[in-house]
């Protein structure tokens, strides 16, 4: 790591020290747009890789397990992805990207995956419908518009305490 990107990382780590001292341990008025906004990169991310992965599984006739799993990897692949990727521009090195993006995404992602997934496996015929099938493309965009508004009040809660997302931004300013 170079002097400048060394002391880029110590100035946003004393910024980020700075708004927890303002706020005590966090902002308490974390905005429901600043919430939704959070929940909707991680959605992004989440979305790509999960529709990847029931395409994936649904194309290969690989079973109900395999497919959920293979989509769940890549929804947090896709996930943490989109936030090194802003990390990383924002000048972060590799390892304190890593740490942020884990700390920034990963209670969101989970829930995120949790809800949109249990969406899936709870609506009858889902988890049999086929790519070409209405079904399988409508559970899994209601699964996203459910773990949408689960997850929002989730970001909220964290971004409000100073975590989730909030760590992300630390990481841009």
């Amino acid at each position: 790591m170079d002097h400048d990107q060394h002391h880029h990382q110590q100035q946003v780590q004393h910024e980020h020290h700075q708004q927890h001292a303002r706020h005590g341990d966090g902002d308490r008025h974390a905005s429901w747009a600043m919430a939704a906004r959070a929940t909707l990169h991680c959605l992004t991310g989440c979305a790509i890789g999960e529709i990847l992965g029931m395409v994936i599984g649904t194309a290969l006739g690989w079973g109900n397990v395999p497919t959920m799993v293979t989509a769940i990897v890549l929804a947090f692949f896709f996930g943490y992805s989109l936030t090194l990727f802003g990390l990383r521009r924002a000048g972060l090195d590799l390892r304190a990207a890593v740490k942020v993006a884990l700390a920034a995404d990963t209670v969101s992602i989970a829930v995120m995956e949790l809800v949109d997934n249990g969406v899936v496996a709870l609506t009858p015929g889902a988890m049999e419908a086929q790519l070409s099938d209405g079904l399988f493309w409508a559970t899994l965009l209601g699964g996203f518009v459910v773990a949408f508004l689960v997850t929002t009040p989730v970001n909220k809660w964290m971004i409000g305490r100073g975590k989730g997302h909030a760590v992300a931004h630390a990481g841009h300013a």
